[in-house]
């Protein structure tokens, strides 16, 4: 029972921006920062790439396990919980760092932060809906897209910046990215803390579903099979599979390629340099092309725009090989070719969250589009676990040669996709479609 001070409602001025903050900044930092800190460490990228892939699988599985948030307990207590684990997750990677085990007890909080992570996505998602009524949730779409990618500016720029900072000022390497890890668990206390008292509590945040378990479980697998029985699934599975196929393996290279020393390939950048320009210059040039992209989708639609942002998630790759090829000394060169690429990224990625949206219409269209998340998880997890043994089986040029060639598929599929020409046009679906590309920054 609620007590007269537990207010039903807060200004969700208060609590929203902070909250979508939070869900980013532990994704990020599993997915990317990950890779940036082994490499630093001095491990193979054929480690990095198949241990950091794996760190996909929570948010694989996530559709599995995201009708029981709203069986057990209430989403307000699911993201308060979550942010503690988080934040634990943190502290312990912090604490193991500098030990001779750190590989394996980091990977292992990793873990704990990544099933945390996509459990307060769940959370989050809900309680959104809950606490606010239908307009306040339109006018706040924006404002959580925009923390959210602040969160990824915070954790693959400012973070990586602070860690490089760190690497240059101790000449110990353990040292400074333990600091890191303390400061953003120190970030993740204050979350807990502020949002224990913040949150507000929704009449309708019961924690007790309308259903029994045991209808959840039959009502769950009803969902599923309907999804599977869809028209096109077949196709629509492979278009999510390989949509993004090259891309899976580049963004795995990317940081070690901007990192490793020019003898073998990479570029040489130190650690706060690389920060700059993939995790600050690169997600602003992305936020860019998914907004640009979410805007000419609604004026035309998907039918019109998919092979103009098929051509665009899959050409600029080529940004890459040049940089390969040419080893440009000029820091300036090396952030116009990732602002490129990534701009074609998200301009590009505009139509692979309208085509989920489409292909989930109809009956249970939240929990099928849930699904299609999951696959579009593990489009990234099975090219990602291969990327490192392949680079480093050609070297990096040949490495984005190869990726040039991984784009083919993308493009051989894009014939074969049905759409309603009008579908991306209605204002509903491009509200949805610009809160979904606040997640774009989810590599």
């Amino acid at each position: 029972m609620k007590n007269k001070n537990q207010k039903t409602f807060r200004n969700p001025w208060t609590w929203v921006p902070t909250l979508y903050f939070a869900e980013g900044l532990p994704y990020i930092a599993v997915m990317t920062i990950s890779v940036i800190m082994y490499k630093r460490f001095g491990l193979s990228n054929t480690e990095i790439a198949l241990y950091t892939s794996w760190l996909y699988l929570p948010w694989v599985i996530k559709p599995i396990w995201s009708p029981f948030v709203d069986i057990l307990k209430t989403k307000r207590w699911w993201i308060i919980s979550m942010q503690l684990l988080i934040g634990a997750g943190l502290a312990g990677i912090a604490f193991t760092l500098p030990t001779p085990f750190y590989l394996q007890a980091t990977l292992a909080f990793f873990w704990l932060m990544a099933f945390s992570s996509a459990t307060h996505d769940i959370a989050a998602d809900g309680f959104y809906m809950l606490a606010l009524d239908e307009s306040q949730q339109s006018f706040f779409v924006g404002i959580r897209s925009t923390f959210y990618r602040l969160a990824s500016i915070t954790g693959q720029g400012f973070l990586i910046i602070l860690a490089g900072y760190f690497e240059r000022t101790t000449s110990n390497i353990p040292y400074s990215w333990s600091l890191t890890f303390f400061i953003m668990a120190g970030l993740f206390l204050a979350f807990f803390i502020y949002h224990r008292f913040v949150l507000p509590y929704p009449i309708s945040d019961t924690g007790k579903a309308a259903n029994t378990p045991s209808e959840v479980i039959k009502e769950f697998g009803n969902t599923f099979k309907s999804f599977f029985n869809k028209k096109g699934i077949v196709l629509a599975l492979t278009f999510i599979l390989v949509y993004r196929l090259a891309e899976a393996m580049l963004v795995k290279l990317a940081y070690p390629f901007l990192l490793d020393p020019r003898e073998i390939g990479g570029l040489g950048l130190q650690t706060q340099d690389a920060g700059i320009a993939y995790g600050t210059v690169g997600v602003v040039a992305l936020t860019i092309g998914g907004i640009i992209g979410g805007i000419l989708a609604s004026q035309k639609g998907l039918k019109y725009w998919i092979w103009p942002m098929a051509l665009a998630i899959t050409l600029p790759n080529a940004a890459y090989l040049l940089l390969s090829i040419y080893q440009p000394e000029s820091f300036l060169w090396v952030n116009i070719a990732i602002a490129a690429e990534q701009f074609g990224y998200g301009f590009g990625f505009t139509a692979y969250m309208l085509f989920m949206i489409y292909f989930s219409q109809g009956d249970h269209k939240t929990a099928h589009y849930s699904i299609c998340t999951g696959f579009m998880a593990l489009g990234m997890m099975l090219p990602g676990m291969a990327a490192g043994w392949i680079q480093e089986q050609l070297g990096y040029l040949n490495f984005f040669i190869f990726i040039m060639i991984a784009t083919i598929p993308t493009l051989l599929i894009i014939p074969f996709i049905k759409i309603d020409k009008d579908f991306g046009r209605a204002k509903k679906e491009n509200k949805l479609i610009e809160d979904k590309l606040g997640a774009k920054t989810q590599k």
